[in-house]
């Protein structure tokens, strides 16, 4: 009987050990963007950013580059829902810290398309 506790148990520490070994080993590498996102916020973390300094940073640095397309160039050719206009609008009023009736403006001719969305 104590032969097949100790062989259940050295049993079941093998297998313990295996499936650990698995999990380690189904890493994912980052993608590009990832990766940019991470040296930005590396950078950010060392120029000692914080808060909207932070969030102003982040974005111009992860979309610094712009000629490296991230996404499938198909994608790139496809024009933008309203719903991404409205977040790319919403994004850009907010990194030019608008409100009022500025934002209002600005929120009008960038949805619209117009050359005139900056105020």
């Amino acid at each position: 009987m104590k032969s097949i506790v100790t062989t259940f148990t050295a049993l079941t520490f093998a297998a313990a050990l295996c499936a650990g070994s698995a999990f380690a080993a189904d890493t994912k590498t980052p993608t590009p963007q990832q990766q940019k996102f991470g040296a930005c916020a590396k950078d950010a973390h060392a120029k000692g950013l914080k808060g909207d300094e932070y969030k102003s940073f982040m974005s111009t640095c992860s979309k610094a580059d712009a000629a490296t397309p991230v996404a499938a160039p198909a994608a790139a050719a496809k024009p933008m829902t309203q719903q991404e206009k409205m977040k790319a609008c919403n994004t850009d009023a907010g990194n030019k810290h608008l409100a009022g009736d500025d934002r209002k403006k600005f929120m009008s001719s960038c949805l619209s398309g117009s050359a005139s969305a900056t105020p």
